[in-house]
């Protein structure tokens, strides 16, 4: 039996099945859990959570006098006010790329640490719940509604260590871009949003050696790797509360739409919506992370690269949406302007791809840095455009990620 109580009632023994709140507002990446250690209870009594749920067949009850004292106090005006239910995603007001940045900046080290432990329980043979994956893909949600840069842009700056889980957290943050471009509802968009954090968990079942090779694979490393969407379905299968749409896109983001992908070389619409919006999210953020053999590409060159590939690799309607969702000149992208300055890209502009927010920091015509402006080329009053996109290695430039995430000053 489910039962709601205030947090001053928790003690140990008792079952929690789901805490009131934000997700980033406590420590807790699990909200369903025995609670056994008294850490725990104390840091749930100090975590800010207002009211949570127990399940009293899987733990302890409270006493008749406990939840006679908690009715009442749940009609004393002294008790912690309900938060309001998040609105839509489709009515969430947007914010602009510096006003994001702190909040995702946050929200990407809680996730990259909720999903090492997620995954490391996986890696031991322990089932997963879904259930437990959704305030990570409810809190990616809302920064994509607010601003889909900030937290994209932000997880594509992964180490080689941190790579597998780091890939997990960018590709819902993009799935969850994506749905959004596309126009699925708001319980498609979650769908897919789980879909893309789960989509590579097979990866915990391939040996640490292979997974993590600094050098390129051979045949037979390659075919184990190649098994980790089949493993990963598998391991999907076997937990709890696991959508169609998240097994499908685990088991068939590496087909392709001319049937050269693989596990099952599936063609054209054979693969689901999911799967195809999946593989096109999966690329992109894998070429343009750095990692274990190889260093990332630059976003706007891979996004060039892509394009060549669709209608064989990628469905080109979901390309073509998911190239609207990150931009043509996605953040942090390296541009040349028709004033022969150079400048990274800070923020899109939607109603005009081509016409960017850039910083711009250097002169060609002089060969020197120059004094850091932020210009929006969309504005009637710039009288500047991009004319090329440029590879930051022919340059030189090895600290692009200074200039894109520095607050404005201007």
């Amino acid at each position: 039996m489910l039962k709601k109580i205030s947090v001053q009632q928790v003690r140990i023994g008792m079952f929690i099945q789901s805490l009131e709140g934000s997700w980033l507002a406590h420590s807790f990446w699990k909200t369903k859990f025995l609670l056994q250690e008294q850490a725990d209870l104390a840091a749930l009594l100090s975590s800010g959570v207002p009211m949570l749920v127990i399940d009293t067949e899987r733990g302890l009850d409270v006493s008749e006098a406990s939840a006679a004292i908690a009715a009442v106090q749940a009609l004393e005006p002294t008790d912690p006010p309900k938060p309001k239910p998040s609105p839509p995603l489709s009515e969430r007001a947007p914010t602009s790329m510096a006003a994001e940045m702190a909040r995702a900046n946050i929200l990407v080290n809680r996730s990259r640490e909720a999903v090492t432990s997620m995954f490391g329980e996986a890696r031991l043979g322990k089932a997963l719940d879904a259930d437990q994956c959704l305030p990570i893909v409810e809190e990616i949600s809302n920064s994509v509604s607010r601003n889909p840069s900030a937290l994209i842009s932000l997880a594509r700056l992964k180490t080689k260590d941190n790579y597998t889980y780091m890939h997990s957290v960018a590709v819902c943050a993009l799935m969850v871009a994506l749905a959004k471009q596309l126009g699925l509802s708001d319980e498609q968009t979650r769908e897919a949003g789980l879909a893309g954090l789960l989509h590579d968990i097979g990866k915990m079942a391939m040996p640490l050696d292979v997974l993590n090779k600094p050098g390129k694979l051979s045949d037979a490393e390659f075919n184990v790797i190649r098994s980790h969407p089949l493993r990963g379905y598998q391991m999907l299968k076997q937990g709890a509360s696991v959508p169609a749409g998240a097994l499908d896109v685990c088991l068939h983001h590496h087909e392709k739409m001319d049937g050269s992908g693989y596990p099952q070389k599936l063609k054209g619409e054979q693969i689901s919506l999911l799967a195809r919006m999946g593989a096109v999210c999966d690329v992109y953020d894998a070429i343009t992370s750095t990692r274990p053999y190889k260093s990332a590409w630059d976003p706007a060159g891979s996004i060039q690269r892509m394009a060549q590939w669709a209608g064989d690799h990628f469905d080109p309607v979901v390309f073509k949406a998911f190239v609207k969702s990150v931009g043509i000149y996605p953040v942090g992208s390296l541009v040349k302007l028709e004033s022969g300055r150079l400048a990274v890209v800070t923020e899109l502009n939607p109603a005009s791809l081509a016409a960017p927010v850039v910083r711009v920091f250097y002169s060609t015509r002089s060969s020197i840095p120059i004094p850091v402006l932020t210009l929006d080329l969309s504005h009637l009053s710039t009288r500047d455009k991009v004319v090329s996109r440029e590879t930051p290695s022919d340059w030189g430039f090895t600290y692009l990620e200074d200039i894109w995430q520095q607050p404005s000053s201007n």
